[in-house]
C-alpha cells in the first residue's frame, strides 16, 4: 500500500493520540510506502514551532524524513492541485489549497491519504484515522 501522509496524521502521531496510534501502525510497517507532500512538512513544522520550539520542530522534521519520502510541489502537480482546488471548493466548505495539493499527490501517486481531516471524508483516496 502507498500512503500519503497528511499534516493531520503526523501531528496526531507526535501528540500520541488514539488517531496517532493508528498512524504509528502505518509508519512502523516496513512493507508500506509512505510519502509526505512538502506542504505537509511545512504545516507540521509550523505547528510544532508555534506550540513547542525550533529544536523539537527540527527533530520532528528529521523523523518525518526518516520514515517517509518527501514529495516536492513541482509544476505539473501545482497545476493539477489548482484544478482540484477549484472543483473541491464547490463541493466541500472550508477546503484549502493544501488539501488540494495532498489530494492531487494521492491521485498522482495512486495512494491513500492518511488523515482525520473531515474535508477528506467520503473521498475514495482517503484513509481516515
Amino acid at each position: 500500500m502507498r500512503y500519503i501522509m497528511d499534516s493531520y496524521a503526523w501531528l496526531e502521531y507526535f501528540m500520541g493520540t488514539e488517531a496517532g496510534r493508528k498512524v504509528k501502525q502505518i509508519v512502523d510497517t516496513e512493507m508500506d510506502e509512505k510519502l509526505t507532500p512538502s506542504i505537509c512538512l511545512a504545516e507540521t513544522y509550523a505547528k510544532i514551532l508555534k506550540t513547542e520550539d525550533e529544536e523539537k520542530a527540527e527533530l520532528r522534521r528529521t523523523f518525518i524524513k526518516s520514515r517517509s519520502a518527501l514529495i516536492p510541489l513541482d509544476e505539473d502537480l501545482a497545476v493539477e492541485a489548482a484544478k482540484t482546488d477549484v472543483a473541491m471548493k464547490k463541493k466541500v466548505h472550508g477546503w484549502g489549497l493544501a488539501d488540494s495539493i495532498v489530494l492531487s499527490t494521492a491521485r498522482n501517486r495512486q495512494g491513500k491519504v492518511v488523515t482525520g481531516d473531515s474535508h477528506f471524508r467520503g473521498l475514495a483516496e482517503a484513509h481516515m484515522i
